[in-house]
């Protein structure tokens, strides 16, 4: 093309006139130009931006097409938090809020805006000097993730606000969603391509707008509607005063803004436009799933103020879940990233709020024996919260005849076939096989992975994700028999998945330093600390305070992997509960099996040790007795027995105990008990690990006392040079013992800068304070021989 003499000109006319076109189009449904007259004004403009890269505007239409996908979200802080809002479900609500308002206004008469609330994603949008410079998601309020580059690819978002009188900083708070239309279009190219169709609308923004690759959003249609401010910087002068007015003025600025809203005043005016609302909820071209009122007069807001995470002065008033009638077809269960069990009701197919449910969830067992659902009942669907379909009851006036059987939990894992466990007082149920199960995979092998485990620096997330899903990964062992070919595979695929191959990759350069550098770290993780590998197994309620005591009094691998609950029962710390828990984990042989791999592929554990001599007092027989948690046998019924001269092994040969002096009702419980051969086989094992254990364990005056053994440390505040972990580790090693709370029975509070309420707690009890310089001298005149 001819190179025109006023080429910026031309170029900020072009920016101009397409974004008026733009905004015509897509935010006031008016367009104003043909579609092939705005075609050539975006060629024209591009053409011009090539040959003067230096004059493109930041607004320009062309810079929304989507950056090169980013390894990750970077965090935001929000300058002001973006807060939650009260529910409310029922006129009586309405009449609450209305009634705490005015009392809180001393007024008899409030007049409220009456707006929707979109089922989307919120969203912050900062605009400097009226350009955009970045979007936020809402995260937890406080913090969200950095999602700019998405944002920009919106086309009915302005890159930069209409008129001169902007504001020096405005925050716009609003809702990112996507039309009905829309998504059916996004889900018939979803078929189309043989990939899996997305849920509803909103989880279709969500996924949308959380691309790393801001092209994907690009060829995604989202909508996006402002809904109020925060930070605001440098405004003109006669600002807004209601909420209503804001709103028309931030319709003013450019910014989209939902028509279907109305100032109402009072109760009535409240439930009048929610009635409104909701006839006309299906006609709407969005999703929403209820309606919003805020007091309307912005010095009323600040007076009422807020109360913990929300505003008095607003509420989000829900429409009911809708729900239908249809029939139980089958009763499965679904396994989650943790084993929990969860049981779920096939359905013949329904329509509930416009979604064709087929299946829904029960929670778990307890909760389908409550409610009685059997297979062939007729059952009350609805939409819990307008997403999650669930069971609400039974019309057992159309329960067939003969009875259906009442449903039962199945015993083993449809994933991987290990048994299923249910701990006492717990009302979901788990399967055990947490190395070997497919569905705990990708959580399993995250777990194991950690900083505090086996610290495998760069196996991140995306990469565990990427090598289960190319079968790359099975299971914990195969992370140490991959290659530099299998990486470079998984990034392959995963890079055609998400449609993201990286040019250079496409030219035939592929990296590799990436995977040698993942590789180093897999293999620097093979002989870790006893305790950190027991914590990486996974084992349920076993965390590093537990492992430690694990590999600290039975010192190895091998006495873990074989310790009977009732051993471990004994051990500090270790309840009921948890010891059951590492029991039945080791029950599980698949779980036997995953570790034997473990251990083949070159994985050994560093630092293992005979036994400590103070397990020898753990091995009381008495004490173990008590532990097998017989019904009615206490500790002192326990050594009653003992002391009448029985042993662990003749306990376990014995039938009858009625001689032993014991009550009727315990001697009974305890011949019931070994009539069990199971139990009788578990009291003869726990006999001959006691033996075993008793001839490992060193002798008292074979064992030098550590320095620090039965002092309790409590570790505060940012040290000089060390981290908090290495101190911990000097301190255990030279015997002392790390808590996370102050007490009376803490020896040491260890703080360091910004200590806060840990070393305030040991001023107020009186405990020793050291500082890092007085810690290293304890340490180091306790390591001097006497």
């Amino acid at each position: 093309m001819t190179e025109q003499p006023d080429a910026p000109a031309r170029m900020a006319w072009l920016v101009a006139e397409l974004n008026r076109a733009s905004y015509n189009y897509h935010v006031l449904d008016a367009p104003t130009i043909p579609d092939a007259e705005y075609d050539r004004l975006y060629h024209e403009l591009a053409a011009l931006e090539t040959l003067h890269p230096q004059a493109i505007a930041p607004d320009s239409p062309t810079q929304r097409v989507g950056d090169a996908p980013i390894a990750e979200f970077n965090q935001v802080t929000h300058a002001v938090p973006m807060l939650s809002l009260n529910n409310g479900f029922a006129d009586e609500d309405v009449d609450n809020f209305d009634r705490r308002v005015r009392e809180g206004l001393e007024t008899r008469e409030v007049a409220y805006n009456a707006e929707l609330k979109f089922d989307g994603l919120a969203i912050s949008l900062r605009y400097e000097n009226g350009r955009f410079v970045q979007a936020a998601t809402r995260g937890d309020g406080y913090t969200g993730e950095d999602v700019t580059a998405n944002i920009r690819t919106v086309r009915v978002i302005p890159m930069r606000l209409h008129g001169d009188a902007v504001p020096a900083v405005l925050e716009v708070r609003g809702e990112v969603l996507m039309f009905k239309r829309d998504f059916e279009s996004l889900n018939e190219r979803q078929r189309a391509a043989g990939h899996k169709e997305f849920a509803n609308p909103r989880n279709a923004a969500a996924g949308s707008l959380r691309q790393l690759d801001a092209r994907i959003t690009s060829a995604r249609r989202l909508r996006f509607f402002a809904y109020g401010v925060g930070q605001l910087e440098g405004a003109p002068a006669a600002l807004p005063a209601s909420h209503s007015t804001m709103l028309d003025w931030l319709d003013a600025l450019g910014l989209p803004v939902a028509k279907e809203r109305q100032v109402v005043t009072g109760r009535d005016g409240l439930l009048a436009f929610y009635r409104d609302i909701g006839e006309r909820r299906a006609s709407l071209p969005y999703e929403i799933d209820g309606v919003v009122y805020k007091v309307d007069r912005l010095e009323d807001q600040r007076t009422l103020g807020f109360v913990s995470r929300a505003p008095r002065f607003a509420l989000a008033h829900k429409f009911p879940a809708e729900e239908a009638l249809t029939t139980v077809q089958a009763i499965e269960v679904q396994v989650g990233r943790t084993g929990a069990i969860t049981p779920v009701a096939r359905l013949v197919p329904v329509s509930v709020g416009g979604v064709t449910v087929t299946n829904a969830t029960l929670h778990n067992e307890d909760e389908v024996r409550r409610k009685d659902v059997r297979v062939g009942d007729t059952v009350i669907v609805r939409r819990a919260g307008d997403v999650i379909p669930e069971v609400l009851g039974v019309v057992l006036e159309r329960r067939l005849m003969p009875e259906p059987p009442v449903y039962t939990l199945p015993a083993t894992c449809p994933v991987c076939g290990s048994h299923v466990v249910r701990e006492e007082g717990e009302i979901v149920a788990r399967c055990s096989g947490g190395l070997t199960c497919a569905a705990q995979r990708k959580e399993a092998i995250r777990h194991f992975a950690g900083r505090r485990m086996m610290d495998i620096e760069g196996l991140g997330d995306r990469y565990i994700d990427s090598l289960v899903e190319a079968n790359l990964v099975t299971g914990v062992a195969d992370l140490y028999k991959l290659t530099q070919d299998d990486l470079l595979k998984m990034k392959r695929l995963a890079d055609e998945a998400e449609a993201a191959t990286p040019e250079t990759v496409r030219q035939g350069k592929v990296p590799t330093k990436w995977a040698d550098n993942l590789l180093a770290a897999i293999a620097a993780s093979k002989a870790p600390p006893l305790e950190r590998l027991l914590f990486a197994l996974g084992i349920r309620h076993v965390g590093e305070s537990t492992a430690k005591t694990l590999a600290e009094y039975l010192g190895s691998l091998a006495l873990v992997r074989r310790a009977p609950a009732a051993l471990l029962r004994v051990l500090p710390d270790i309840g009921g509960t948890v010891a059951q828990s590492i029991a039945d984990f080791f029950a599980e042989e698949k779980n036997q099996i995953a570790l034997d791999a473990l251990l083949a592929a070159g994985v050994a554990p560093r630092g293992e040790h005979p036994p400590k001599a103070q397990l020898r007092e753990k091995l009381d027989e008495i004490k173990l007795l008590a532990a097998l948690d017989i019904p009615k046998l206490t500790e002192p019924r326990a050594r009653q027995i003992i002391a009448a001269g029985q042993t662990l092994d003749t306990i376990a040969a014995r039938t009858d105990f009625g001689i032993f002096g014991l009550p009727a009702t315990v001697a009974s419980a305890l011949e019931e008990w070994l009539a069990n051969a199971a139990n009788r086989d578990l009291l003869t094992a726990l006999a001959a690990m006691r033996r075993e254990l008793l001839d490992a364990v060193p002798e008292a005056a074979q064992v030098q006392e550590c320095p620090l053994t039965g002092k309790t440390f409590v570790l505060t505040g940012t040290l000089p040079t060390m981290s908090r972990d290495a101190a911990g580790a000097l301190i255990e090693a030279a015997g002392g013992k790390i808590s996370g709370s102050v007490s009376k029975k803490t020896s040491y509070v260890v703080a360091g800068a910004e200590a806060g309420s840990k070393l305030a707690k040991a001023e107020e009890l009186g405990v020793a304070i050291l500082d890092e310089a007085a810690l290293l001298a304890l340490l180091e005149q306790s390591s001097q021989p006497d």
